[in-house]
């Protein structure tokens, strides 16, 4: 199939385009959120950068949006009108902002649309309406077993902490920093030291690295820190446990799910986490044991094959239903859940 997408969530994008497909991804001169095509990325060559203005409409099969406006902008451009007479799934990738749990997805109570929620917190949380919804939970391509814990510090990685504060847990960062030096990895982190009152010497701001080099560095910290409050899944949290790194993370959001028990600690309780921070520091067998636990536990849920198992079963399902498997009026209330073809069951 040739698939229309713009890149939006980089490491989301980099796991969804290693599949068997065509991906068509616009480019404009100047970048930007509308334009920002491979962006120098090691993709492969089936990915493919398009001027959407000069696209012929037959030459897409179907299109996975992220952002509302992108509906109005394929019809414009195009010539089809996703959900219509363009095949079209819409992926959400955040958790629900404003009034929740009350918060309304753009896209509820429309049928001709499926919405897939990269995690299943994220689609409980969101109010789909009698919208279609499944979810396709993320995959990571393995970097591989790279942890060495060489340093008794915590590993963050955060993009644009200062700016988001408690979303992002940057509150709980001083409380970290008294365990252990902290190394924050990210976007933004400029500043993040004076601005959580940390010392120089007990927080190190390491910036945005290339992957590799981020996924080297990050390995060679003692344990991982995920202090996210309001996120959707941080895919670093994934990156981490695949690389063999034992975890200390805040049980919100989909974090209870994707951390096992035994690969560190996933708490609400900031003094637990603590605790077990400082243990594993002063640990290092006991923390390289958990983070062999942590590996196991994220190639088994969100490894690579999985992920692209699950899409091109969804895919395959909108390349014969236009509409979505579950056309609207055709199906009772209870039906409304994106089942893939070979989940079904079939007279």
């Amino acid at each position: 199939m040739r698939i229309l997408l713009w890149h939006v969530h980089g490491s989301w994008t980099d796991a969804f385009v290693r599949g068997r497909h065509e991906y068509l991804l616009p480019v404009l001169p100047g970048g930007g959120p509308w334009g920002l095509g491979r962006a120098g990325r090691d993709w492969p060559a089936s990915v493919r950068e398009v001027e959407l203005a000069s696209l012929d409409a037959d030459a897409v099969d179907a299109v996975v949006l992220q952002r509302p406006e992108e509906i109005d902008e394929v019809a414009r451009v195009v010539g089809r009108r996703p959900g219509a007479d363009l095949p079209a799934v819409y992926v959400e990738h955040n958790t629900p902002k404003g009034d929740f749990p009350f918060t309304r997805h753009p896209l509820a109570d429309q049928a001709g649309i499926p919405l897939v929620h990269v995690t299943h917190f994220n689609r409980l949380a969101w109010d789909n309406g009698s919208a279609v919804s499944t979810v396709i939970e993320h995959g990571i391509p393995d970097p591989g077993q790279l942890y060495t814990g060489e340093l008794s510090e915590l590993g963050v990685v955060v993009n644009e902490p200062v700016r988001r504060g408690r979303v992002t847990g940057t509150d709980l960062l001083p409380a970290f920093a008294s365990v252990a030096p902290l190394q924050v990895f990210g976007m933004k982190t400029d500043g993040l030291a004076a601005a959580t009152g940390v010392d120089a010497s007990r927080l190190t701001s390491r910036g945005d690295l290339k992957t590799q080099e981020l996924h080297r560095e990050l390995a060679r910290c003692r344990v991982y820190v995920h202090p996210m409050r309001w996120t959707s899944l941080g895919l670093s949290l994934l990156e981490a446990m695949h690389l063999g790194m034992p975890v200390v993370a805040l049980a919100t959001t989909e974090a209870p799910r994707a951390v096992p028990p035994e690969a560190g600690a996933v708490s609400a309780d900031v003094d637990e986490l603590l605790r077990c921070a400082r243990r594993l520091v002063a640990n290092p067998e006991e923390a390289r044991r958990r983070g062999v636990a942590a590996r196991e536990a994220a190639l088994e849920r969100y490894g690579l094959g999985r992920f692209q198992q699950r899409w091109d079963e969804l895919l395959g399902d909108l390349a014969g239903h236009p509409r979505g498997p579950l056309a609207a009026g055709n199906n009772g209330p209870d039906e409304r859940i994106l089942v893939p073809a070979r989940e079904r069951k079939t007279p």
